[in-house]
Formats: structure tokens, sequence, C-alpha cells
């Protein structure tokens, strides 16, 4: 009873703990992570003395307890990576949005001149 107790308790609670210290001693700057309490930053500073990390949220930087990041999001070598590709595809694709806009504003204006001309008609009657 003791030996299955183990096999389904306690070896994969350590299991659990050890993944969590290891995600822990390799956390660095730039990583993007979710504490404890769901709130989602991008770690500016790791204090291993102090086992303390600095949390930039949207501006505010925050300071937590190492235990308290629950899990990391995003890498900070991945969002480097992720990022160039990412800006080579916006600049291809803006020429061809700046010209689909170009287009939709014309049609948006010839469409709203008739509508505003009924729009005059229908309040001159109803005066």
């Amino acid at each position: 009873m003791i030996v299955a107790m183990y096999f389904l308790m306690i070896r994969p609670q350590r299991k659990q703990q050890q993944k969590h210290r290891d995600t822990l001693s390799q956390l660095k700057k730039g990583d993007h992570v979710v504490t404890i309490g769901r709130l989602h930053g991008v770690v500016d500073e790791i204090n291993n003395e102090a086992k303390t990390v600095t949390l930039d949220c949207d501006g505010i930087f925050l300071v937590f307890d190492l235990n308290a990041i629950g899990s990391v999001s995003q890498r900070a070598a991945s969002s480097e990576v992720a990022a160039a590709p990412a800006e080579a595809e916006t600049k291809e694709a803006k020429p061809a949005e700046d010209a689909a806009a170009t287009d939709d504003a014309a049609s948006t204006e010839t469409d709203a001149k008739p509508a505003d001309s009924d729009d005059a008609a229908d309040q001159d009657a109803d005066k």
C-alpha cells in the first residue's frame, strides 16, 4: 500500500517540483513569465542571493519571490528569433495593405455621398 502511494502521489509531485526548480534555474532577463497569481510580465532582473525576481509589467516594475513564478511562457532567445521574421512579414505586407486601405477609403467616400444626399432629402421632408 505504501509503494502504491509512492508511485501515485509522492513520485509525480517530486518530478513536478524538480521541473519547476529547473525552470527557475534557467530563468534569464527578457523571459516572459506568468506568476502564480496569473500576472504576466517580462523578467527585468534576477537576484539569486535574495531569491527575488523583478518583473516589468507594462512599465511597472514589481519584485517577486522566485517561487512566485508559475511558468515561463516565452524564452528571451525565442522572442528575438520570432520578432525578426514577424518584422519582415509586416514590411512586405504594408504596401499591399496601404493600397487596399486607399481603395476602401475611396469606395467609402463615393458610397457616403449618395447616402448623405438621401439623408438631406429626408430631413427636408421632415421639416
